[in-house]
């Protein structure tokens, strides 16, 4: 009786230590993204592996965002850090260094050829985007770079603190093929033993982008290539006109928090009216008060909200990356249409 009681208990201790190890093997990747975009992209392709957060919430700028001691204490406890890169996260060094944080990084931009501003300043909009960019190589995205106030091929001036490559380049559902491998291979690389799930998960997403990239292609064949010019308010969409053949004319430059002059208002007020552009659009991040009294000026409508740097909130349509590229496709249809 007394080896029977004794067999009995082993048995329940190592029962016990075995689920006990298995509830460690379970625990899923903590991944941290620095925006919502990137986020979206790290449930769809980690699913119920990973436990993901974001630092920049849904409707959040990037551009002017600020992080908090809370954001270091979640970063401080990720297993995997995934950014944009192309120094869109200018904040993340010092949040990197409050949070203690040297684990791994994915940028999910890595092997993307960025479109580069002309000139090489920040806030060079290109206020007539004829697509014909010259391409530069990314370079270090922990350097600062200040530069003097510069005039785009319209003659606008604009002075901030950036780097000389646009770093939206999630706008283009083919170059979000590139972050969708770059992450996948980041998780795999952090989790070993779900790399299948991973890579699963990933080629089914990407099957899904591809669909809705070939949708958009097809539904803009309904407006005509020359109606195709709407004014924004920063410049955020290159990369989507470049795909779509779209002319996106920006109020401001790459960053949001950039003021334009009241030269450059002027001016694109003047375009507007020149080349009868029919919408102009606020933006999910940005003040809506400038996109207003241009279009008061010019006639133009307004056509609705596009989303750049940020997804909505939860049940908005728009809070998923697939949701937004469709949703911002939408408003652009329904504006420019015949």
């Amino acid at each position: 009786m007394k080896m029977r009681g004794m067999y009995s208990g082993r048995m329940v201790l190592a029962l016990g230590l075995l689920a006990a190890s298995l509830s460690v093997q379970a625990e899923p990747l903590r991944v941290v993204s620095s925006f919502s975009i990137l986020n979206d992209m790290v449930k769809e392709i980690g699913g119920d592996k990973v436990m993901a957060s974001t630092i920049v919430p849904a409707n959040g700028d990037a551009h002017s965002f600020e992080p908090r001691p809370s954001d270091a204490k979640t970063l401080a406890k990720a297993q995997l850090l995934v950014v944009n890169g192309l120094e869109f996260e200018s904040w993340l060094p010092r949040l990197q260094q409050a949070a203690g944080y040297k684990g791994p990084q994915v940028v999910a931009t890595e092997g993307i050829t960025p479109l580069a501003f002309e000139g090489g300043a920040d806030d060079h909009a290109d206020h007539d985007h004829d697509h014909d960019h010259d391409h530069e190589p990314a370079h270090d995205h922990a350097q600062d770079h200040e530069h003097a106030p510069e005039k785009d091929r319209s003659g606008h001036e604009h002075s901030h603190q950036h780097g000389s490559q646009d770093p939206h380049a999630w706008q283009s559902l083919d170059l979000a093929q590139i972050y969708v491998r770059n992450i996948s291979k980041g998780l795999e690389q952090a989790d070993p033993a779900n790399a299948q799930y991973y890579q699963g998960r990933a080629k089914d997403y990407a099957q899904r982008i591809q669909e809705l990239d070939d949708s958009i292609k097809t539904r803009l064949q309904a407006v005509p290539v020359d109606k195709r010019k709407v004014i924004t308010s920063h410049d955020a969409f290159s990369y989507m006109g470049k795909a779509y053949n779209i002319r996106f004319i920006p109020l401001v430059g790459v960053s949001s928090q950039a003021e334009p002059s009241a030269r450059d208002i002027a001016q694109i007020i003047q375009q507007a009216r020149s080349e009868q552009i029919q919408a102009i659009f606020v933006e999910n991040t940005v003040s809506a008060k400038l996109v207003e009294q241009v279009a008061r000026e010019t006639g133009a409508k307004v056509g609705g909200t596009l989303y750049s740097d940020a997804l909505g909130v939860p049940g908005s349509g728009v809070d998923t990356y697939l949701g937004m590229m469709r949703s911002n496709t939408d408003q652009l249809i329904k504006a420019l249409q015949p």
